[in-house]
């Protein structure tokens, strides 16, 4: 008789292992819209496939996952994203792949270097002058290997096509393009870039992180420049209610980088604009300061007045982020100097395990800026 238990509870166990390893498919699809100071209002959908990770509790969002996105903006901006990614689909392996297509009608610019001015009067009489629309489009692929515990190596490749157009009337892209301080044969640019890198990361979510640590330090190459970046994340899980984190990043240009790149910093997930915006200096305008060197630096507390974890989160988010950026020749390092500071607070909301919507407020010395995000951050 016990033979024989022991022997029906093994043909159990072979059958539930499939069982637990079998994967299915999901499907989602829905509209959104919100305001955003620099675009106006924006209407957008996202639609996609994911194969959840179930009831197992692991830091992946789901095993894989294929989604649309696709949005416009009362000002002339647009955006679609395709993007398939594997975070989990194969043991130690994950991948990713994105294809863009976007305007920013309305991106900052201001100027090349740390140092530039803004003149509320010039904006009174010519509404564009601190404005450019930049287009781009590209395809992004990513493939991580895991070396040992949490420490992945990183190789990629992309492959993306940029440019320029002037708004109507006097503006200082228009100033900077006719002396030169803009290459005119990088407008438009076609940018080729292979990277490779390490990544070391313990966060128990890396949608909505509770605890845990996020190093990344990438080198890639395109035509006629290279760029290093290292950036660093952290988050405490201090009190029950109550998450700390913080961000220490820069990056280094060398060679001869056109404003098309220098205008975004690197990171194993996706490029961002940088300096200035939700992503990097929340409270000033999107790409607000644009030079080969950055820094960024930040700390936030977010505290949940809503606490059911895996199922709902509301969260009382305050942060204070600073950053500046290198010109030619400056070595980027750590540095009091020439920083400069912005501060707010945020509204999050996260369901179940991978929404999150964040919504919130950014000063700096320029005055402030309405936040939208559906990731954290950093």
């Amino acid at each position: 008789m016990g033979r024989l238990a022991l022997g029906a509870a093994a043909l159990l166990a072979s059958a539930a292992a499939p069982l637990a390893a079998q994967r299915f498919w999901r499907n989602t699809f829905y509209p959104y819209g919100y305001y955003s100071t620099v675009d106006g209002w924006w209407g957008a959908a996202h639609a996609g496939v994911y194969s959840p990770t179930g009831f197992v509790e692991r830091p992946e969002p789901n095993f894989a996952a294929l989604n649309l996105d696709a949005a416009a903006s009362t000002q002339g901006s647009h955006l679609v994203v395709v993007d398939a990614a594997a975070p989990a689909w194969w043991e130690g392996w994950r991948a990713a792949l994105t294809l863009t297509v976007a305007r920013e009608n309305r991106l900052g610019y201001y100027g090349v270097g740390n140092d530039t001015r803004y003149f509320a009067d010039s904006v009174a009489l010519q509404p564009y002058f601190y404005r450019v629309s930049r287009t781009h489009a590209g395809a992004r692929l990513t493939l991580q290997r895991r070396i040992v515990g949490p420490l992945r190596a990183l190789a990629g490749a992309s492959l993306e096509r940029i440019d320029f157009r002037e708004l109507p009337g006097p503006s200082a892209f228009r100033r900077d393009l006719a002396a030169g301080v803009v290459d005119p044969g990088t407008v438009p640019f076609t940018d080729r870039v292979v990277r490779a890198g390490l990544v070391l990361d313990t966060r128990d979510h890396e949608i909505d992180p509770h605890r845990g640590i996020f190093v990344e330090a990438l080198h890639a190459r395109g035509p006629g420049y290279t760029r290093t970046t290292a950036n660093a994340r952290v988050q405490v899980h201090a009190l029950e209610r109550l998450i700390l984190a913080a961000r220490l990043a820069g990056e280094g240009m060398g060679g001869d980088p056109p404003l098309a790149v220098q205008m975004t910093m690197e990171s194993s997930e996706r490029p961002f604009v940088a300096l200035g915006g939700y992503r990097s200096l929340r409270g000033y305008y999107d790409a607000r300061f644009v030079g080969r060197g950055k820094l960024l630096g930040g700390v936030e507390a977010r505290y949940a007045v809503l606490w059911v974890p895996s199922i709902v989160e509301v969260k009382l988010v305050g942060f204070y982020d600073v950053g500046r950026v290198f010109g030619a020749g400056e070595a980027v390092r750590l540095t009091g100097d020439g920083l400069h500071k912005s501060g707010g607070g945020e509204i999050a909301l996260r369901l179940l395990r991978n929404a999150l919507l964040v919504v919130g407020y950014g000063r700096g010395s320029e005055g402030g800026q309405l936040l939208f995000g559906t990731t954290w951050s950093y």
